[in-house]
């Protein structure tokens, strides 16, 4: 797996958290909100209920093709070439980080257990997730900031989930109001500071001299 932290307000990637925070805003504040889970949907990929024992849907793919073309700049959503089979990793990285820079936000799939979050209910076959930035850390240590909407990911986003929402958000779309839908994708993504993200934003360190591990199309 891709060894995963959180993001620090110390932190400066490029482009810079706030101006993130203010992409990601801005695109959550734009989409529809009206028909119950209709604005979770697009961003969030949801547990049934607040035990995960399953999940709403298993489209990574579609959400985070959506969800990144909404947080891309001009250029659009970067799409890199299979990252388990390019000829030179160093390459496909050095593509991915112009594009970061150059304000696209960047289609990335893999493993499920390469790319997902520890906890997470997608083990096997694929998962996509979308990166925003690029940074390093001060010990010198390259890092994506990326945005996983699985909220099954980590301990942190189920119990940020868990938090936000009781009982079976499935069968209580009627619960949803534009303005709850609003509240709870914004505080699994941003969270509740100016520089510090929520639970579905993390920092991907990533071997970029090393093709990604083959995805296993069926188990």
């Amino acid at each position: 797996m891709i060894k995963q932290a959180y993001v620090q307000a110390g932190d400066k990637p490029e482009p810079a958290l706030k101006e993130i925070k203010d992409r990601i805003a801005t695109a959550v504040d734009a989409t529809e909100g009206s028909t119950g889970l209709k604005r979770l949907a697009c961003w969030l990929q949801m547990p049934v209920d607040s035990a995960f024992g399953k999940m709403m849907d298993s489209n990574c793919q579609a959400r985070a093709k959506e969800v990144g073309a909404l947080l891309s700049g001009k250029d659009g959503l970067f799409t890199p070439a299979d990252l388990g089979s390019v000829l030179s990793a160093p390459a496909a990285w050095t593509g991915i980080d112009k594009a970061l820079k150059a304000g696209s936000a960047v289609y990335v799939n893999g493993p499920a257990d390469h790319v997902g979050g520890a906890q997470s209910k997608f083990t096997s076959g694929f998962h996509v997730i979308v990166f925003l930035a690029v940074g390093k850390d001060a010990d010198g240590s390259v890092y994506y900031l990326g945005l996983d909407p699985d909220v099954s990911a980590t301990a942190e986003s189920r119990a940020a989930w868990k938090a936000l929402v009781a009982g079976e958000p499935e069968t209580k779309p009627e619960e949803f109001t534009p303005a709850k839908s609003l509240g709870v994708v914004k505080s699994m993504i941003l969270g509740d500071g100016d520089t510090a993200f929520g639970p579905l934003v993390r920092k991907y360190y990533v071997d970029t001299t090393a093709k990604f591990p083959k995805i296993k199309r069926f188990v």
